[in-house]
């Protein structure tokens, strides 16, 4: 009888030790998530991502990856699709909302800022992260510590950003704003001293930082200056989209997947990492 009670005591040990084991192995990986209301497998999904955004959105080869990229796959699976299933099209930012209407994107994960006047294009799910404007600099430059230190330099961004917008908004006559079609023209401009900084959402920058062939060459100044919500963007009207992509982005907060994918795309930048939005709140 006594062996019997210690067998089955060191039966539920070991349970509980082999249960304890893999939820720490877990620990920092993106999980699976369950489908959420009103969806079925083996669906397809065509999603508008940003190209050369390292640790955001980049293309490599037939390899995408980047935070959006993560999210945008994980929020695929929950609506039940694979991520075989996705077709991944460029998604520029004066493209995007026309991506949605005319059904080339079913969904943009593009550091596509939360806007009203957006709002009156397209719909959008979220917030799944919130970003600040901030500066990219060369590494040695010591005395640009904020957009106040900027006068009479140039600020490189991107054509049809918020970035762009508030720069002349806040800054006109007093920096003079170059902008290109892409970020990654504006850190080659950075890097060959055409522009003394780049900027955009601290997030974009932190992944330009941690991308190998830039690691110890740039740096992100690290004083944001505005609050940027990131959403999903929807093709305007489709609430029901709308909803179960929220749901998704819950569950991707709270599984812990959220958190893992951004230390995977921008950990080695030395970013701080940020508590997740509430996602709903769009």
């Amino acid at each position: 009888m006594r062996t019997t009670v210690m067998r089955t005591a060191l039966a539920t040990a070991l349970a509980v030790l082999a249960t304890t084991l893999a939820a720490c192995g877990s620990d920092g990986e993106i999980k699976s998530p369950d489908l959420v209301k009103g969806a079925h497998a083996g669906g397809k999904l065509t999603i508008g991502i940003s190209f050369d955004e390292p640790g955001v959105g980049f293309k490599d080869g037939d390899t995408y990856r980047g935070f959006d990229v993560d999210t945008a796959t994980y929020v695929a699976k929950a609506l039940g699709v694979a991520a075989k299933d996705i077709t991944w099209v460029r998604a520029d930012p004066e493209d995007r909302a026309r991506l949605l209407e005319s059904g080339e994107a079913d969904l943009i994960v593009a550091t596509y800022s939360i806007t009203d006047q957006r709002k009156q294009e397209v719909s959008f799910a979220g917030p799944y992260f919130v970003a600040h404007q901030d500066l990219l600099i060369r590494r040695n430059d010591t005395d640009i510590t904020g957009p106040e230190t900027l006068n009479d330099r140039t600020l490189c961004s991107v054509t049809g950003t918020t970035s762009s917008d508030y720069v002349r908004a806040h800054y006109k006559g007093h920096i003079t704003l170059k902008e290109y079609p892409r970020y990654s023209q504006c850190v080659s401009a950075l890097l060959a001293g055409k522009v003394d900084a780049v900027t955009t959402d601290d997030l974009i920058l932190a992944g330009y930082a941690a991308e190998s062939r830039y690691k110890g060459k740039l740096k992100v100044v690290g004083k944001g200056f505005t609050d940027e919500r990131y959403g999903i963007g929807v093709k305007k009207g489709d609430q029901q989209l709308v909803d179960q992509v929220d749901e998704a982005l819950k569950q991707y907060v709270d599984d812990g997947s959220w958190e893992a994918a951004l230390k995977r795309s921008v950990g080695d930048s030395g970013y701080d990492i940020p508590g997740p939005p509430t996602p709903g709140t769009a």
